[in-house]
C-alpha cells in the first residue's frame, strides 16, 4: 500500500467534527426532552408529552407541587440534573432525591457510544422512577475528537495498562450536565458514583471547574443503602425497574472507547475472569499523532473508533485484567475491553518510532505518565493538563503517515510503517559503508561517551 497522503493536522478544538457537532447539538434529534418540567419549548417535547397518559402527568405534577411546598427530609432544592443511565444506582436515586430534597429531577443521559441497547427504554424507566424530564445528548464525536484523541496523542496510559476509558468519559458527561443545568434552570446536579470510587472525583471536579455555584448531591455518601444488594431491595420496594439481579451483579461501564467490568468475582484478584463476561492486514492512517483513516478511507473520529472496535473485538484485541490504585487510597480490580483504542495506541506508537528522536520520545513517555494520572484523577480542566496538551501537539506535529498491523488471537503485530517525516535512513542504518556515517568516527564517540566510566575506574584502582 502507498503511504498515507500528507494532510494538515486536525485542530481538535475547532475541527470540522467539533463544528458539525456544535451545530447538531441545537437540533431536536440531538437534544431530546422527554416529558415536561421546565420552561424549554421544543416541539418534540410537546409531542412526547401529549403521548403521556393523564394519570402519569397528574401523578408527577401533584407529587412535585407537594414536594416544592414542604421540601424534603434533608433540605430543599428546586431542580436537580441527575447523571442517568437507567441502571440500578441512578434508578433508585430518582425517588430518593424527590423524597429527601423535595425537588424535580431532570434525568440526563449522554450517548458516548454505549450502544442502542443501553439507551432503549430510558424514557419509560425515567418516568417509572419519578423523573419529570429526560434529556439525551449525542456526545460521541466530541468525546473522541476532544477527549480521546488528546490522550491518544499524549500516549497516556495509567499504571502501565489502563487506557483511561472511563476517566476520559466522565469530564465530557459532566460538562454536558453543567450545560443542561443552565438550560433547564437547575440549582443542583447529582451522580450515582459510590464514595469508594474515582468517578465521584471526576464528576465533581468538572462541576467545580465549570460552575462552582451548582450544589452537588452524591446519594451514595448520604443515604443508608450500604451496597448494591440493598439498592436492589430498595428498587423492588419502590417498584423501580432495574437491569440486574443478585445472581448477576457486575458493575459495567461501556462507551465508544472501552467496556469495563468490576465487582462480583473480580473483587478477588485470584479469580480468573469468566469468558461469558466479555462483550465485545489493517492500515491506519495518522495525521499529527491522530488516526484519521482505515485502509485509506477517511472517517470521522467516532466512526473510525466504532469500526476499529468491531474489527478488534472479533480478534480478541484489548482485553486487560488489572489491579489499580484508586484516588481514595484503596486498590481495586477491573477488567477492561478496549479493542479500537488498543489498535489506535499501537499504531501511533509504531509511527512515533519513525518520527520522534530519542530525547523527544523519552520525555514524551515521562510526561505521558503524569498526563494519564491527571486524567485518571479527574483533573481534565487543570491548566497543567492543558499545558501538556499544547506540548504534545507540538511534539507530534510530524507524526504523520500510515501503519499496517496484523491482528490475531488477541495480539497486534506491526507489518509496516511509513512516514514522509521518517527519521529512519536506510543509507545510514545499513551495515554497508556510506558517505554520511563513517564507522571510524565511532572510536572518538566511545572514548568521550565512556570518559566518566574510565575516570571512576581509574579512581577505584588508584590510578
Amino acid at each position: 500500500m502507498s503511504p498515507h497522503p500528507v494532510r494538515a493536522a486536525p485542530n481538535l478544538t475547532s475541527s470540522p467534527y467539533a463544528r458539525a457537532r456544535s451545530a447538531t447539538d441545537r437540533t431536536p434529534s440531538n437534544l431530546a426532552l422527554l416529558s415536561p418540567c421546565s420552561s424549554l419549548l421544543i416541539p418534540m417535547t410537546a409531542i412526547r408529552c401529549a403521548a403521556a397518559t393523564g394519570k402519569e402527568q397528574g401523578a408527577v405534577s401533584t407529587a412535585t407541587i407537594g414536594e416544592q411546598s414542604k421540601g424534603g427530609l434533608r433540605g430543599k432544592l428546586n431542580k436537580v440534573v441527575l447523571a442517568y443511565s437507567g441502571g440500578l444506582d441512578t434508578s433508585v436515586i430518582v425517588p430518593w432525591l424527590r423524597e429527601n430534597y423535595g425537588c424535580e429531577v431532570v434525568c440526563f443521559t449522554a450517548d458516548v457510544g454505549q450502544g442502542a441497547i443501553e439507551l432503549d427504554g430510558l424514557e419509560k424507566k425515567a418516568k417509572a422512577s419519578g423523573a419529570c424530564q429526560l434529556v439525551v445528548k449525542d456526545l460521541k464525536e466530541e468525546f473522541v475528537s476532544e477527549y480521546i484523541y488528546p490522550c491518544l496523542r499524549a500516549g497516556a496510559v495509567y499504571e502501565r495498562k489502563y487506557l483511561l476509558g472511563t476517566s476520559m468519559a466522565r469530564p465530557v458527561i459532566a460538562k454536558a450536565m453543567v450545560d443542561v443545568a443552565k438550560e433547564v434552570g437547575a440549582d443542583a446536579v447529582a451522580h450515582g458514583c459510590t464514595g469508594k470510587g474515582n468517578d465521584q472525583v471526576r464528576f465533581e471536579l468538572t462541576f467545580y471547574a465549570l460552575n462552582p455555584e451548582l450544589k452537588v448531591v452524591a446519594p451514595w455518601r448520604e443515604w443508608d443503602i450500604t451496597g448494591r444488594e440493598d439498592a436492589i431491595e430498595y428498587a423492588k420496594k419502590h417498584n423501580v425497574p432495574v437491569p440486574v439481579s443478585k445472581k448477576s451483579i457486575y458493575s459495567r461501564d461501556r462507551n465508544l472507547w472501552h467496556l469495563s467490568h468490576e465487582g462480583d468475582i473480580l473483587e478477588d484478584p485470584a479469580n480468573e475472569p469468566k469468558e461469558d463476561m466479555y462483550m465485545m492486514y489493517l492500515e491506519i492512517g495518522i495525521v499529527a499523532g491522530v488516526p484519521v483513516s482505515i485502509n485509506g478511507r477517511d472517517l470521522s473520529p467516532a466512526s473510525l473508533l466504532a469500526e476499529l472496535n468491531e474489527i478488534g473485538g472479533k480478534h480478541g484485541i484489548g482485553r486487560i485484567d488489572m489491579v489499580e490504585n484508586r484516588l481514595v487510597g484503596m486498590k481495586s480490580r477491573g477488567v477492561y475491553e478496549t479493542p479500537g483504542g488498543t489498535i489506535m495506541a499501537a499504531a501511533v506508537r509504531e509511527l512515533e518510532a519513525l518520527t520522534l528522536d530519542r530525547e523527544t520520545m523519552q520525555w514524551k513517555d515521562v510526561i505521558a505518565l503524569k498526563y494519564a494520572e491527571l486524567v485518571y484523577a479527574g483533573l481534565w480542566f487543570h491548566p497543567l493538563r492543558q499545558g501538556f496538551d499544547a506540548l504534545m501537539e507540538k511534539l507530534t506535529a510530524t507524526t504523520t503517515g500510515s501503519v499496517t498491523l496484523k491482528l490475531y488471537k488477541g495480539s497486534i503485530n506491526v507489518a509496516s510503517r511509513k512516514s514522509p517525516y521518517s527519521l529512519y535512513r536506510e543509507d545510514i542504518s545499513s551495515f554497508e559503508n556510506g558517505e554520511i556515517y563513517n564507522q571510524v568516527d565511532a572510536e572518538g564517540f566511545i572514548r568521550l561517551y565512556g570518559l566518566p566510566t574510565r575516570v571512576r575506574a581509574m579512581l577505584e584502582k588508584g590510578l
